[in-house]
């Protein structure tokens, strides 16, 4: 399986969108420093997941959260009150 996910910092509130085969690690790696990009809006919940079954549809799927607005913005629509409780 392949995971897109929504990472909030705590410290700055934004949002962080990545995918990776291993969520788990993945969340600890980037809570770890091991992202130096991010390392200084540490640390980062997670807030929202999809699973793929195939690593084109994810890269695919991150790749338009991360290029088109509408779609980034009709997720946090979605998820907003999650994005409210953290």
């Amino acid at each position: 399986m392949f995971y897109v996910y929504v990472l909030k910092s705590k410290k700055d509130e934004k949002l962080y969108i990545g995918y990776t085969n291993d969520l788990k690690r993945r969340i600890q790696e980037h809570n770890s420093a091991h992202t130096r990009s991010i390392k200084s809006r540490l640390p980062f919940t997670l807030v929202y997941y999809e699973a793929y079954h195939s690593l084109q549809d994810a890269r695919i799927r991150e790749e338009r959260l991360k290029q088109f607005k509408n779609s980034y913005t009709e997720l946090k629509k979605r998820i907003r009150h999650s994005l409210n409780e953290i």
